[in-house]
């Protein structure tokens, strides 16, 4: 650590403790905060247990900390829909067994200080999940995505988070060469399914690790 990476580090501490309150206000069964990507590796992997089923879906930061290959040694039954042999009917059976798994794992494109969290999907896979489902859920969500309030992490979700996953999956929508969202008619548009989670949906167990570094997009 820098000598000028200190006080940062105590900013984010200092948010993410009043995150954490807001979302056990919200709802969350767990919600804590990791300083570094390795603790929050660790708090996941203490969380989840051996030889238990995961759907993964299209999420950079649960990569990032090598969650990932964690699970693998712990014996657990990944499921995610990135492998591209995957045939179409192949990927829709993933995308099936990630949403049925023991435990969904995450993140969020954007979250408010209050603990609400914003996500856009292109197909809807994730934010149904997120939404519905009788998986436990556990959300990794980097400092980087947290704003100050809804509209902020609204504007957030459309104009980090979506091109640069708009990029990343090979599509062409104008904010792939503007960099920012337009609300465009494209056909390869990928902002169509809206959640705003306010709080837990009832009847689910959900788990937040809120990591003090820039995870994610």
């Amino acid at each position: 650590m820098g000598s000028f990476d200190a006080p940062m580090r105590a900013a984010n501490a200092a948010l993410g403790r009043k995150i954490v309150d807001s979302l056990m206000a919200n709802g969350y069964k767990t919600a804590v905060y990791a300083d570094t990507a390795p603790e929050a590796l660790e708090a996941a992997s203490a969380l989840i247990p051996d030889g238990a089923s995961v759907g993964v879906p299209g999420t950079v930061t649960v990569r990032d900390i090598g969650l990932i290959e964690r699970l693998a040694e712990k014996k657990c039954r990944v499921y995610h829909h990135w492998d591209p042999k995957l045939t179409a009917k192949g990927r829709i059976k993933r995308l099936n067994d990630e949403n049925s798994s023991d435990w969904y794992v995450t993140s969020s494109n954007a979250m408010t200080v209050d603990g609400k969290m914003v996500n856009i999907d292109g197909t809807g896979n994730r934010v149904s999940a997120m939404a519905w489902g009788q998986s436990k859920i556990l959300f990794i969500v980097g400092i980087n995505k947290v704003e100050r309030d809804l509209e902020r992490a609204m504007a957030r979700a459309k104009n980090a988070a979506a091109p640069a996953n708009t990029v990343r999956v090979g599509m062409a929508a104008p904010c792939v060469k503007l960099g920012y969202c337009v609300d465009c008619s494209a056909p390869e548009r990928s902002c169509r399914a809206v959640l705003i989670l306010e709080r837990v949906p009832f009847g689910r167990e959900a788990h937040v690790i809120l990591v003090g570094e820039r995870l994610g997009y």
